[in-house]
């Protein structure tokens, strides 16, 4: 079930899980303003980075995880800055199954009561839920961008919630 939230709907929903357990928030980054190497984030991308933090706002973000490359960090900036933690880059060395595994392992670690935000790529959050506990990872195109992966840890298997945040982005150009 896709459901699109609102910051209180997410707020609801964080503090609504285990005691003490770890709860993992994932997204693809923004909007870019090319599809050419390491672009910035368009004004559609800054729009959507600063809708992930109002929807965060309520939660108790510990760590905020991106990769080296400009957009997924300038995604979870600002959830990073509204909780006065930094960003965290990890590698993508190795292919998409060891940056997904290296990932998760640095979001295990967290304190088992915060939040984890972890910003990727439409080629890694998939695996990236998987690797979290994640059996069903919604499927992410070259234009989805507003998609969001909720995964409560903590109990016998993860608890998911696949979610939408943000502006509705628009399905890619039938080619």
């Amino acid at each position: 079930m896709i459901r699109r939230l609102s910051a209180l709907t997410l707020a609801l929903m964080l503090v609504a899980g285990p005691t003490l357990a770890q709860t993992v928030v994932i997204v693809r980054h923004g909007e870019k303003v090319s599809p050419d190497g390491d672009p910035d984030l368009s004004a559609a991308g800054q729009a959507r980075a600063k809708a992930l933090a109002a929807a965060l706002s309520g939660a108790k973000i510990a760590l905020v995880l991106a990769t080296p490359l400009k957009r997924t960090q300038q995604t979870g900036q600002p959830t990073a800055d509204g909780a006065s933690v930094s960003v965290q880059t990890i590698a993508l060395d190795g292919g998409v199954a060891a940056h997904a595994e290296r990932v998760a392992e640095a979001a295990r670690q967290a304190a088992k009561d915060t939040t984890v935000l972890i910003v990727g790529h439409s080629n890694t959050v998939g695996d990236i839920a998987r690797a979290l506990g994640d059996t069903a990872p919604s499927p992410v195109t070259d234009c989805d961008y507003d998609q969001m992966t909720i995964i409560t840890l903590g109990a016998p298997t993860a608890r998911t919630v696949h979610a939408r945040y943000g502006a509705p982005t628009q399905a890619c150009p039938a080619g």
